[in-house]
């Protein structure tokens, strides 16, 4: 097994308690992050009517929103060393709610762009990475599942609130339900307000661990379970009902399972980095996500304008989902041989440390004793 990246915390994660109080309020949190700019795609064809835009222009609303969400992802991060996550989480909900508010006075869509993309994309920036960094305070063994269940509030939260933007939009129009959905996006500021600072002088009380299961099978066992009712559900081939079929894999696809990735990704970065750095480096993986999210609709939408056909849009997704691959098994070996040699150069620092103290004792009792002989 390759050695992982030493967490220098000076206190041992509880992994449950308050903990599980704060994974409700990641929930929270981060199910308006990821699913808050998809719901508003229902008001789209509204508003390019309103302001008479074309579809491209309205398409940049959501565009330059999940940019700025992912690109305040180092300004977050900052936040979080510095003042802790429950007041960055509230203070992001605020941000959200006040885009929203000024998002239904608007007048042109350049008022839109600056409202809901840049202040609300901000906001959604200061909801998500709090959310995934205090996780790794409260959780160590329990990691894999307190992430799984606070991923889950993206499916959930974008499955209440489809509905709900469709009953809005029928009732109060785009500029009420803006109105509206800037007080319903204030329940961020209650999740923030349940990420309480972990108490690092508290401390766990000790657990036995079953026979032949220690905490890193707990995780692997957690992974693989996780991995194995995906998969169960989404083996329905042989099934008579070919049409219900294709709608529950693509229900499946695009919302219960859609963060399967990400969350793999959040446990191998908490590996690679280890926890008092996964705040900066979910900052830094955010930045950079920004560019495809904000560059990849249109240059897809250009290789179908150029070439007429579907096809090589998929192809250019196949290369570039396969170059990333490649280049993280490159750097998931580099880093883990990087990590081995520190880990060897701690352990002949101790061995010397123990050394030179055993050579000092050495020393000050043989003049111990020669001060006695003499």
């Amino acid at each position: 097994m390759p050695p992982t990246a030493k967490s220098k915390l000076e206190y041992t994660p509880p992994d449950g308690g308050w903990g599980w109080v704060v994974v409700f309020g990641a929930f929270i949190s981060i199910g308006f992050s990821y699913a808050f700019p998809k719901s508003l795609t229902i008001y789209f064809k509204e508003i390019q009517e309103y302001f008479s835009v074309s579809y491209s222009e309205i398409a940049w609303l959501s565009s330059v929103m999940l940019a700025s969400m992912y690109a305040g992802g180092p300004v977050s991060s900052v936040l979080v060393n510095r003042y802790g996550s429950r007041p960055v989480v509230m203070v992001g909900g605020l941000l959200v709610s006040t885009g929203m508010i000024l998002a239904s006075f608007g007048r042109t869509i350049m008022h839109l762009y600056l409202c809901v993309g840049l202040i609300g994309g901000f906001g959604l920036a200061f909801n998500l990475q709090p959310s995934l960094t205090i996780i790794g305070t409260y959780f160590q063994i329990k990691r894999p599942l307190a992430n799984g269940l606070a991923m889950t509030g993206s499916p959930v939260v974008l499955f209440t609130l489809a509905p709900l933007n469709q009953w809005l939009f029928d009732n109060f129009g785009w500029r009420g339900s803006f109105l509206i959905l800037g007080g319903i996006v204030l329940h961020c500021c209650i999740a923030g307000a349940l990420m309480r600072p972990v108490n690092k002088h508290a401390q766990p009380k000790p657990k036995a661990e079953p026979a032949g299961c220690n905490g890193e099978a707990a995780e692997k066992v957690a992974s693989s379970e996780a991995t194995a009712q995906s998969d169960k559900l989404l083996s329905k081939e042989n099934e008579d009902d070919s049409q219900s079929q294709g709608c529950l894999e693509t229900f499946i696809d695009l919302s219960l399972f859609k963060h399967r990735g990400f969350l793999i990704y959040l446990v191998v970065l908490m590996d690679l980095v280890g926890a008092h750095r996964f705040s900066s480096a979910v900052g830094l993986v955010t930045i950079i996500e920004c560019g495809p999210v904000l560059l990849g609709p249109p240059l897809s939408g250009a290789l179908v304008d150029i070439y007429g056909d579907y096809k090589y849009m998929y192809y250019a997704c196949g290369v570039f989902m396969l170059v990333p691959g490649i280049y993280f098994f490159i750097m998931h070996y580099y880093n883990y041989k990087k990590l081995d040699e520190e880990l060897r150069q701690d352990v002949a620092a101790e061995l010397r440390t123990c050394e030179e103290a055993v050579q000092l004792k050495m020393i000050r009792d043989g003049k111990t004793k020669h001060e006695t002989d003499g």
